[in-house]
């Protein structure tokens, strides 16, 4: 469905018993609601979530920021980078985490629980530093609390993280393939058809689109460094990291623990940069448990 938060349309599904807990799930850089593993938002209503899942904005069947006029070409973006100049970004991560209290407040949710992967793990951060109050739980998973592209990496991660636009379907399918072969989680596999099925579906929803995707990405660069502000931070916080992740090494997900007060650390063996329908259960019983612990 369609709602209108934060001024702007996103889409959102709205998963299990409105009475129940609301548990919201943000996805990561350049991807859709369809990408989350169905056992994983089965699993959470099973276990006694109100489960709710969207299109960030700039992604999917969400609004797009096309009309803004900021630079998007992958090469423009990676050139100006690597001679240090300045990147104008459409909107902020802090204008994505409001977004996640608009659509709280469009279905009049009081508080929820977080749960956020990659970019919208540092959405998640940026939730519970400004909204504490609107916050049950937080969790952070394979996600950094330092800037993205600090100063030596943006030759060696940048290029990596640039989207190009898909011209056919099999072309998004590759692609994909190609994406869980790089940062997938090799200890709890996808399967092919399953790969190529979740890239068919976000074809078929008008996207993935370069141009969304790499104005999320100079959101994502633009954000601040947190690693000051996380110490003074008073929330039921449990981050997860895959101790095989090929993108944010899990250093970086330890780094996050360590800066937040009382937080709960689940590194795990086997997990890389997304989560399959393999990892789901795992991941589906750690939060679970945090939660009821939390609580």
């Amino acid at each position: 469905m369609q709602i209108k938060a934060n001024g702007i349309s996103l889409e959102v599904q709205d998963h299990g018993n409105p009475a129940n807990p609301a548990l919201i799930l943000i996805r990561g850089l350049g991807t859709q609601l369809v990408h989350w593993p169905d056992n994983l938002i089965s699993g959470f209503v099973a276990a006694g979530f109100r489960t709710l899942v969207f299109d960030n904005r700039d992604v999917g069947l969400s609004q797009r920021f096309d009309q803004t006029g900021v630079p998007s070409d992958a090469e423009e973006i990676i050139a100006a980078a690597a001679e240090g100049a300045p990147l104008q970004s459409a909107y902020t991560l802090n204008d994505m985490a409001d977004d996640v209290i608009g659509i709280m407040d469009a279905l009049d949710i009081k508080r929820a629980h977080i749960f956020g992967i990659s970019m919208g793990g540092a959405i998640a951060q940026l939730l519970a530093l400004t909204h504490a109050d609107r916050l049950l739980t937080d969790t952070i998973v394979m996600s950094t609390c330092r800037p993205l592209v600090e100063r030596g990496a943006v030759a060696e991660l940048l290029p990596k993280l640039v989207a190009r636009d898909d011209t056919s379907l099999a072309e998004a399918q590759d692609a994909l393939v190609a994406e869980y072969g790089l940062w997938g989680s090799p200890g709890y596999p996808a399967e092919d058809g399953f790969i190529r099925a979740q890239a068919k579906a976000a074809y078929l929803r008008g996207g993935p689109k370069a141009a969304g995707i790499n104005r999320q990405l100079l959101a994502t660069m633009a954000a601040p460094d947190r690693r000051p502000a996380l110490k003074a931070l008073a929330l039921p916080c449990c981050v997860i990291h895959g101790l095989d992740d090929t993108l944010l090494l899990a250093a970086l997900g330890a780094e996050i623990a360590a800066h937040i007060p009382d937080s709960v650390y689940h590194p795990i063996k086997g997990m890389g940069h997304i989560i399959t329908p393999l990892l789901a259960p795992e991941i589906i019983r750690i939060v679970s448990d945090f939660i009821r612990k939390a609580a």
